[in-house]
């Protein structure tokens, strides 16, 4: 019987994936919540075959050149953005993602920051922890209602899409400015109205729900000026990508008061570009809710992300074209091509 190749996991994965990899391969997983550090991933992948990334782990060039027999690396990402993709093209490397199937999730995690932020539901628990609960008739814990209020989407894609068909059920006014606008059609069926100028829909929106998908074009797109515009009772939403917001702009804009508060699960300083963490300042406000960039962390998507990652490294073991490769140049294919999933 053959050996089994090795396939060095960077982080914990969901078992059922972990079970159905182990039919075919011996797997060695990196076991902590914690990231790996690089040190680390590069001993762990010297003998390995494959590597499977996950949790934006950075897979650069010296770790590959760290795994001198390696065949693939296989990600558990919808893009290979913190994988040398032209480094392991060099050595002939398949690079694989998973199918798109955190719409709904990502979109789920956005409504919870929406109605969150306006029914305080962080600083309840808090307030209710430290004995101040029987408060229905007094003034001095006041949410917001939800029907009524102006949704302002910025960038409308698969995502954004499916937000606009939940926040409808609230009653909510829904407008919305995009690269491209939808056709009429579109806007007709999902009830939502074109704003051409970002400057108006800022101006109109009680929150804000950032969709747009990040490039150099979206770079800081949201920073002192756009929160200038904001309504003091506005909430400000991020599910979409850290960068496209000036954080150090975004707290002084919450410490000032311009916005009513915030929900982020991106952050500026994520992989590759530093260590995963928000800027410690937010930790301070008790009108902003943070989760660690979990959009996708149900169960359900991250078990079928796990075993779509378990058929691409079928394939790449069988010798076969792994079926969601980014760079098929290494199967003499031309180059694929990124959808736009948020904006």
């Amino acid at each position: 019987m053959a050996e089994k190749p090795k396939v060095f996991v960077v982080q914990p994965v969901m078992d059922v994936g972990r079970r159905a990899l182990e039919e075919f391969a011996e797997v060695e997983v990196f076991e902590s919540e914690r990231m790996i550090t690089k040190p680390e991933l590069v001993e762990g992948v010297r003998d390995c075959d494959y590597i499977w990334m996950l949790g934006d782990t950075p897979i650069d060039a010296d770790v590959i050149d760290a795994a001198p027999g390696l065949r693939g690396i296989v990600t558990m990402a919808l893009f290979p953005n913190v994988v040398d993709v032209e480094a392991a093209t060099a050595r002939k490397l398949p690079v694989t993602v998973v199918p798109h199937v955190i719409t709904r999730t990502t979109c789920d995690l956005t409504l919870a920051h929406i109605i969150g932020l306006a029914w305080r539901i962080v600083e309840a628990d808090r307030f209710t922890r430290r004995g101040r609960f029987h408060q229905e008739q007094s003034t001095s814990f006041l949410t917001t209602e939800l029907g009524g209020k102006v949704v302002g989407m910025i960038g409308v894609g698969e995502i954004g899409t499916e937000i606009v068909k939940r926040l409808r059920a609230f009653e909510m006014a829904l407008i919305y400015t995009k690269r491209n606008r939808l056709p009429e059609a579109t806007e007709r069926e999902l009830g939502l109205t074109w704003i051409a100028e970002r400057d108006e829909l800022l101006g109109r929106a009680d929150f804000v729900v950032l969709m747009a998908t990040y490039n150099e074009t979206t770079h800081k797109m949201i920073g002192a000026r756009e929160f200038d515009l904001m309504k003091p009772s506005a909430f400000f939403v991020n599910t979409a990508r850290g960068r496209i917001v000036d954080e150090p702009a975004l707290i002084e804009a919450l410490r000032e008061g311009k916005i009513a508060g915030a929900g982020l699960d991106v952050y500026w300083n994520e992989p590759p570009v530093g260590q995963p963490a928000p800027s410690p300042e937010l930790f301070e406000f008790d009108n902003v809710i943070l989760t660690p960039h979990i959009g996708s962390a149900t169960i359900e998507a991250r078990t079928k992300m796990a075993l779509a990652v378990v058929d691409n490294l079928g394939a790449m073991v069988d010798g076969e074209r792994a079926p969601n490769a980014v760079n098929p140049e290494v199967y003499g294919e031309a180059p694929a091509e990124q959808p736009d999933r948020l904006g």
